[in-house]
């Protein structure tokens, strides 16, 4: 099988706006790719065809400034197992608190500190890294929640695309776990990375969205990192969710978009203790049941 690889070089201080622009238009072949070090950055995809390459990059370019563009597109054939590889130069283990997140073929060589939890990646199956400012900001939430109120609650992960926040709250020690996505891929991906991390019976995914998902289930601890418009508009069932005492963490809102979000979440629970934080061009929003 042959994939073609897009990739186009970006001036570093766009990335915020590229982004942005990949969120309002829910693109999904499409992401960048930012080396900090070194402040490189790049527009890249994968895709079946050149067709349906050119047809998708024509569609967003159209988007751009072209003044964002730091190289023209350059397109490369490369066969499934070489796209697989080509990932190993962009993703890095990673940590917070007790929990590491580390490419799976860093496996055989990475020594887990005594009492530590790992979570096995494989971004070639399309899984992710986790290495995003919305995830991170997630993931630091959920290490500081268990530490503060403990584990033995119910952690719901609403539009769960790869997995990753819910797969890290069952490393976290949490017992009841699941999470939920509209797209059926994107639970076959989370099940499968389930498995690879021995989790396949821990934690359950399932096909649904921010109204059949939720309906009827609460949660000590609910997360969803999905874009600003879908978290305003499915605001009540959102904050339905969480129980008694309980706590919801929102993501994938813009730094930008933040005040808003934050001003229609804190006038639909006034009394609820909130708290925000800004990681690069994102920000996260943290609701507490008191």
């Amino acid at each position: 099988m042959m994939v073609f690889e897009l990739k186009i070089g970006l001036a570093p201080d766009v990335v915020g706006q590229v982004e942005e622009i990949l969120a309002e238009n829910e693109e999904q072949q499409l992401m960048v790719l930012e080396d900090k070090p070194l402040s490189r950055a790049w527009l890249t995809g994968y895709f079946a065809s050149r067709e349906e390459l050119a047809n998708a990059w024509a569609a967003f370019s159209a988007k751009l400034n072209k003044d964002w563009l730091q190289s023209a597109p350059v397109i490369t054939e490369m066969a499934d197992k070489d796209w697989k590889e080509s990932y190993k130069e962009h993703f890095k283990a990673w940590k917070f608190g007790r929990l590491h997140w580390v490419p799976v073929w860093e496996r055989e060589g990475f020594c887990l500190p005594k009492e530590d939890q790992v979570l096995w990646l494989d971004p070639g199956m399309a899984f992710g890294t986790g290495n995003h400012e919305t995830t991170r900001l997630v993931v630091e939430r959920l290490v500081k929640l268990a530490d503060k109120r403990g584990t033995t609650g119910r952690v719901v992960d609403a539009g769960c695309g790869s997995g990753i926040l819910a797969l890290s709250a069952a490393k976290l020690g949490y017992k009841r776990v699941c999470g939920f996505d509209n797209d059926p891929l994107a639970v076959d991906v989370s099940r499968e990375n389930a498995s690879m991390n021995g989790l396949g019976r821990q934690v359950d995914f399932f096909v649904g969205d921010l109204v059949t998902g939720l309906l009827n289930r609460q949660a000590e601890v609910v997360l969803a990192n999905i874009q600003s418009d879908v978290l305003m508009r499915f605001s009540k069932e959102l904050l339905g969710a969480v129980a008694s005492d309980g706590a919801i963490v929102l993501s994938g809102i813009l730094a930008s978009e933040l005040p808003q979000v934050r001003e229609s979440f804190v006038a639909a629970v006034p009394q609820w203790k909130v708290d925000s934080r800004v990681m690069g061009e994102w920000s996260d929003l943290l609701l507490e049941r008191v």
